[in-house]
Order: C-alpha cells, then sequence, then structure tokens
C-alpha cells in the first residue's frame, strides 16, 4: 500500500459516519467554490483601482492552470479515480475522467496565488479556502492525495507565471513607451 492510499484511506473511512461531517464536506467539494468566486468578484468591486489586472491574472492563471496545464497532463497520464478501484465511501458522484491532477486544485490555487499577489490577507484566506474544497474532495471519495497536491502545484505555477508575463509585458510597454 502506497502512502497516497493510506493518506486516502485514511480521511475516506470517516465519510459516511456522521450526517453533519458528511454535509460539510459536500458542500465543501461541491458548493463552495461558488462562494469562493462570489469573494473574488467582491475584491474586484471593492478595490477597483488594482480590481481590473486581478482579474485578468486571475482569468489568465485559471486558464492556463485548469484548461490549458491540466487536460494535457491527463491526456498524457490517465489515473483512475478512487472510486474506480477501491471500495471507498463516495459521498458525491463524479463521471470517470482521470483524477491526475486535480482540476479544483489547479484552479483555486491558482486563484489564491494571485489574489495573495495583491491583497496578503485575503491571499491566505484564499489559500485556506482552497486547501478546504480540495481536501474535502479527497475525504468525499473523487480525488487521491497526490492529485490534490500536483493540482495545487499546477496553480501555484500558473499564478506566478502569469503575474510575471504581465509584469514583464508591462516592463516591455513601459519600455517601447520611452524609447519613442
Amino acid at each position: 500500500m502506497n502512502i497516497d492510499s493510506v493518506i486516502f484511506t485514511l480521511l475516506n473511512q470517516f465519510a459516511g459516519r456522521w450526517r453533519t461531517l458528511d454535509a460539510v464536506a459536500i458542500f465543501l467539494a461541491a458548493r463552495f467554490e461558488y462562494f469562493l468566486l462570489f469573494f473574488v468578484l467582491v475584491l474586484f468591486l471593492k478595490k477597483i483601482k488594482k480590481g481590473s489586472l486581478m482579474v485578468a491574472q486571475i482569468f489568465s492563471a485559471a486558464v492556463l492552470s485548469r484548461l490549458i496545464i491540466t487536460p494535457a497532463l491527463r491526456f498524457l497520464w490517465y489515473r483512475p479515480r478512487p472510486f474506480l478501484i477501491e471500495s471507498v465511501n463516495l459521498l458525491v458522484h463524479h463521471s470517470n475522467e482521470g483524477s491526475f491532477p486535480s482540476g479544483h486544485a489547479a484552479l483555486y490555487f491558482a486563484i489564491s496565488t494571485v489574489v495573495f499577489h495583491y491583497y496578503k490577507k485575503e491571499g491566505v484566506l484564499f489559500f485556506l479556502a482552497s486547501f478546504f474544497i480540495t481536501i474535502s474532495r479527497v475525504f468525499v471519495g473523487i480525488h487521491w492525495p497526490s492529485d490534490i497536491l500536483a493540482g495545487a502545484a499546477i496553480g501555484i505555477f500558473s499564478g506566478k507565471m502569469v503575474i510575471y508575463l504581465f509584469k514583464k509585458s508591462s516592463f516591455i510597454k513601459k519600455m517601447k513607451t520611452l524609447m519613442m
């Protein structure tokens, strides 16, 4: 038994035992993400000066992490979800598509990275929310812990890469303006 299976079993063994814990986990795994996206919008509206650049970077990081890198890796390496190869306490139904890496982890850690770049306190809260969203997906039986870890790494990388590229492009535009 590998470490991934051990951690998965450790978390998933509690699913189906307590109705309240199950309800919280299902909410975090399947619904809390909408609240997180709403808070991005609120943050944008509250701090509009930095907001438009931040939202552009969030969108870019989301596309890079969730729509480019994650599908590319899933295409190159199919990994079945836990419920397809083990007896698990499945609390959320999911398609049979590959589980590695976690698209949710990639997306929400990318968002958290960009928010953290602009607003440290809010960014920490976003990272914490991203952690709870993604770890609950292990609890409910649809992801392996390493799926989450890889998705988080992809999200953080994507967020940092987008921030870097936006800075680089702004620097290049300023230099061209100064040269003319």
